[in-house]
């Protein structure tokens, strides 16, 4: 397409150099939505620790959507925990060495990167994170064995909420973080004890659900670590955290299942089977849990075979009968198949708000170039006629 233009005068020139620019905004935007690049309502947010980034999903059919924070975008490095704040925003822990770790804070519409919202106070290697009724945002630093607290607003470090101390019952390799409805905190543990910056499981410590009072900041032992799974390697890490419907506790297992416990009494209810791969012991490992507005639970996997890269996998349950509800012409609980997008995923995470993919660096290149076209057949038509 060559648009020409009518006129040798200046003002003419200008008139329609703005529509010729407002018919390649056209093209551009046109482009964009033709491949998906719209707003989407409800979708899955995954982080790839491999990939050091944030990948969207459709959560209606588990639709690949785009990325929606690129690689190393604002320093992020080996994301685990996604979460999003009342302010909208994404807050995702990122890091994995005292230098690196931190708190990143995105913009929860188009993910660009705000700012580092929370780093020091002794934090190496956050995983889960929560906002507490205080206002505040706790995080547990796998690598300290602690419970940190910055303030809510300003990300400011305020003081080590808890602190492992190397025994059963203590904070030994804290993970995911999760308030619920009493204003406990409810924190599930490793069994690991953090020596010179690096996970000691050789204390043979439990994996464990704490549960912790925050004016008093003293905890109880909400779930002891269970039999392993037998689909493990016989051993037990638990890792996510969910309310059901019914406010029981879903509680993940990195070694395999999603067990569910009695929110009263930390009893288990029944156990949800995550060995998609088929095999004993399982060649999956899991991260994360999410529920949707439908009832319905997520979670990531991703194999550990050597020649698999790690590559994931998303599953799905009913969330109040713990049923398996795997997309169409999937077995087990598979949504989304293994795919090269999941990079050894943990994180995951659910939002009904509109939010935007990053397009294609290919596909920007390309646009970029059909701009620079039409830009460059405007300024040689306007020197042909001033010739």
């Amino acid at each position: 397409m060559v648009f020409l233009l009518k006129s040798h005068s200046g003002n003419n020139f200008k008139m329609n150099s703005k529509k010729i620019f407002l018919k390649i905004a056209v093209v551009i935007s046109t482009s964009l939505l033709a491949i998906g690049l719209e707003a989407a309502n409800a979708v899955l947010l995954v982080g790839n620790t491999r990939g050091d980034n944030v990948v969207l999903f459709d959560e209606q059919n588990g639709n690949f959507l785009g990325e929606f924070i690129t690689p190393g975008s604002g320093g992020l490095k080996a994301p685990d925990n996604l979460l999003f704040g009342l302010d909208g925003n994404l807050y995702v822990a990122s890091g994995d060495t005292v230098e690196n770790s931190a708190i990143l804070r995105y913009n929860g519409t188009n993910g660009q990167f705000i700012d580092t919202f929370a780093k020091g106070g002794g934090l190496v290697r956050p995983y889960g994170t929560a906002f507490g009724s205080d206002g505040n945002l706790y995080v547990s630093s796998f690598l300290s064995d602690q419970i940190l607290r910055y303030d809510g607003q300003t990300g400011a470090f305020i003081d080590v909420f808890a602190q492992g101390n190397g025994q059963p019952g203590g904070l030994n390799g804290p993970n995911g973080l999760l308030f619920g409805a009493d204003g406990s905190l409810y924190v599930t543990t490793q069994g690991s004890v953090a020596v010179n910056g690096q996970p000691d499981f050789s204390f043979g410590l439990p994996s464990q659900v704490l549960r912790y009072d925050i004016p008093t900041k003293t905890s109880t032992v909400f779930v002891d670590q269970p039999t392993p799974s037998p689909s493990s390697f016989g051993f037990v890490s638990f890792l996510g955290l969910a309310f059901d419907p019914n406010g029981n506790l879903f509680v993940s297992d990195f070694a395999n299942d999603i067990r569910r416990y009695n929110s009263q009494t930390g009893a288990l209810i029944d156990t949800l089977s995550t060995n998609y791969t088929g095999t004993t012991p399982s060649n999956n490992f899991i991260g994360s849990l999410t529920l949707d507005d439908n009832n319905l639970l997520y979670t990531v996997g991703f194999d550990n075979t050597a020649n698999s890269n790690n590559f994931g996998a998303i599953l799905r349950y009913d969330a109040v009968s713990g049923n398996p509800l795997p997309a169409p012409g999937n077995n087990n609980a598979i949504f989304v198949p293994t795919n090269n997008k999941l990079l050894r995923p943990i994180g995951i995470t659910y939002t009904s708000r509109k939010v935007t993919p990053v397009p294609e660096p290919s596909l920007m290149l390309g646009l970029f170039a059909l701009l620079s076209f039409y830009a460059g057949s405007v300024t040689l038509k306007k020197r042909t006629k001033s010739a």
